[in-house]
């Protein structure tokens, strides 16, 4: 007589459900952590190495003249990076001319998903200190991301109360069916949970990559969910006082290795086998935390080089110091915009601006007589790397 097959507990269940007039298989993963428990042996030096790069880039911050305004445009490529995943063609310079109020190359509604995404994540840094990251703060977070644009007609900041799919044309080709409407509460219920848990003693950054898989999932919005899961990393470790700032995003990982990523969120679902994804999770924390902190780095050189050439100009030095500091906030500038942000005179920005030129800082790029436009080329050159649309 054969033997009988044991079912993997790690594996989920499945139930009947409707979705676009067709009957499906929709998935219900069972509650974090997973049993039986995760074998971390083999990714114990991997492990080391991704928190000691992590450690490393958090140490940027406080070496870095103004973080803030490093963190400005880093959370901007992000924020792209994030929406190209979903298919925006939107680029850096877009984003930076919308939030100017002059008009972007590519269509409205990509640059304003972006732009929502950094209105997401401030907010939630900024709750972060007030509230634990819990549900109430995952729908506070899906309600900024998708209040304007083409996300706002699918219920922003609740749950969903019908049946999603991810793949395919229709329901019954899916790649992925997502547990019903009726189980996301009880299912988001759980990742909470685990979320504040200790009795696991999971290290911080293996609970922040069950989670995000977790979160995919279970799929608990009708949209915006991959955006809402990479922004959970980020507001784990903060959270956790892991980052002193926001600076770990693993969106240029995940989209360099997508096809990969999207196998082993699947293979967890078929098969429970979470140790390969915790491996990639892991390469990519590592790898990620030093390309960051190079790009800091580069970064901290190229404005020290280039507060050097001001500081040698003599007298016209303190306005054009002031419009340069301006400029790793928004590198992509007018002379309206900085005589207004920084309330100094249109003419002396001008001479400023004419300065910066001199010394190569500077690129005009629009070709006309008035209302010129300016671009600090190689700040913009180093945080470009990688954000070409897909």
């Amino acid at each position: 007589m054969a033997a009988k097959h044991k079912p993997n507990p790690r594996e989920g269940t499945y139930t009947l459900t409707v979705a676009g007039g067709e009957k499906v298989k929709a998935y219900i993963p069972p509650p974090l952590p997973p049993v039986p428990a995760l074998e971390l042996g083999p990714l114990f030096v991997l492990m080391e190495k991704a928190n000691r790069a992590l450690g490393r880039l958090d140490s940027i911050a406080s070496i870095l003249p103004d973080t803030d305004l490093f963190l400005y445009m880093y959370v901007r490529k992000e924020a792209l990076l994030s929406s190209q995943i979903e298919g925006t063609q939107s680029s850096l310079s877009d984003l930076l001319l919308f939030e100017s109020d002059e008009t972007p190359g590519v269509p409205l509604d990509d640059v304003q998903e972006v732009s929502n995404y950094v209105a997401a994540m401030s907010h939630g840094l900024e709750r972060l200190k007030k509230i634990p990251l819990s549900n109430r703060l995952i729908k506070e977070i899906h309600q900024i991301l998708m209040a304007k644009g083409r996300g706002h007609t699918k219920t922003p900041g609740q749950f969903r109360r019908s049946q999603n799919w991810i793949g395919g044309t229709r329901p019954g080709n899916a790649a992925y069916v997502p547990p019903p409407a009726n189980k996301v509460t009880e299912c988001m219920s759980d990742l909470e949970k685990f979320i504040h848990e200790d009795i696991s003693g999971l290290p911080l950054l293996i609970k922040a990559a069950l989670v995000h898989v977790q979160f995919e999932t279970i799929h608990p919005f009708l949209d915006g969910n991959g955006r809402v899961g990479r922004l959970l990393i980020t507001f784990m470790l903060c959270a956790q006082e892991a980052l002193q700032a926001p600076t770990l995003y693993l969106s240029l990982y995940f989209k360099r290795h997508r096809q990969q990523y999207y196998d082993l969120l699947q293979r967890v679902r078929e098969k429970g086998d979470w140790e390969a994804w915790v491996e990639f999770f892991l390469t990519g924390v590592k790898e990620t935390s030093d390309q960051a902190y190079q790009t800091a780095t580069r970064l901290l050189k190229l404005m020290d080089s280039d507060r050097k050439k001001l500081e040698n100009l003599g007298r016209p030095a303190a306005s054009a110091l002031r419009v340069f500091q301006y400029l790793q906030k928004q590198p992509l500038i007018s002379v309206p915009i900085v005589a207004k942000e920084l309330n100094i005179s249109p003419p002396t920005v001008r001479k400023s601006i004419g300065h910066l030129e001199d010394e190569g800082i500077l690129r005009e790029i629009s070709g006309k007589q008035r209302d010129k436009r300016y671009v600090h080329d190689a700040y913009l050159n180093i945080l470009n790397e990688g954000t070409e649309p897909l």
